[in-house]
């Protein structure tokens, strides 16, 4: 990894930490690659079971680095947080602006300092928000407040992105973090990973979805992790009162999807 990217895996949590502090960790192609070749890693290595993106501070990151001709930093990366088969939360312990609040959408949860600058601004630099940021802002906060902050560019606090639905959680920015490893460590020792992957899966495409497919793929996906390494450990250990030792396996475990990656292949 490069020195724009810090990666650290510890106790089954993947931290990465966008690293260009000067600049307020202003988002470059380099970053792009080194933060996608991390986010594959997180997606495959089973024992990595959450994953925690962050900046070191003061920000979280700045935007795109406008040393770069505005529109060569792309905030699409490959793959994208939420399609990474762990949940991957937002450490946002400073502003995120432009491609740095596109990457926060990302996520699946965000925790946000309260004090810092958010926003979508690059409609004042004569170029429209990337990132999905199209599709996931209305998902978050509603049309009409995705519409409020796409089409202004203006900014806002993290209290306002709490009360928004866009923020899980707005702290002080020194608290952020501690905040994201609390629940990233929460998943990583309690909840089974393979419905946790399937549920985070499901949740992104489901809006999509109708309510008799989503209801259809709830009780094909049960029953696939039924049959799973784990699908019987819930119950012996509640008979057996003790915690359950969840050894199953995401990547040799997950159900084959159809071609265009969306709806599980179960048969």
């Amino acid at each position: 990894m490069s020195s724009e990217l810090h990666v650290d895996v510890s106790a089954g949590i993947a931290v990465l930490t966008l690293n260009r502090p000067a600049q307020q960790n202003a988002f470059t192609p380099t970053m792009a690659a080194e933060l996608g070749a991390a986010l594959r890693r997180c997606d495959v290595e089973d024992a990595i079971r959450a994953v925690v993106i962050t900046g070191t501070p003061p920000a979280f990151c700045a935007g795109a680095d406008l040393s770069s001709r505005v529109g060569d930093v792309s905030a699409t990366i490959e793959p994208a947080p939420w399609r990474v088969r762990k949940p991957v939360i937002a450490a946002v312990n400073g502003h995120a602006v432009g491609i740095g609040l596109a990457l926060a959408l990302q996520c699946d949860l965000r925790y946000m300092a309260r004090d810092a600058v958010y926003g979508l601004n690059q409609i004042r630099r004569g170029v429209l928000a990337d990132g999905y940021s199209h599709w996931t802002l209305p998902r978050l906060v509603g049309m009409a407040n995705a519409a409020d902050i796409m089409l202004t560019g203006r900014t806002f606090d993290g209290d306002e992105a709490k009360a928004m639905g866009l923020a899980n959680g707005c702290l002080p920015g020194g608290e952020v973090l501690p905040m994201a490893l609390a629940v990233a460590h929460d998943i990583a020792n309690g909840s089974a990973p393979l419905p946790v992957a399937m549920s985070k899966r499901l949740l992104w495409e489901g809006l999509g979805m109708s309510p008799t497919m989503v209801g259809q793929l709830e009780s094909d996906l049960n029953e696939h992790v039924g049959k799973s390494i784990d699908g019987g450990e819930a119950m012996a250990a509640f008979k057996e009162r003790r915690q359950p030792q969840w050894t199953g396996s995401v990547s040799e475990e997950w159900p084959a999807w159809d071609d265009k990656g969306e709806r599980p292949s179960l048969d």
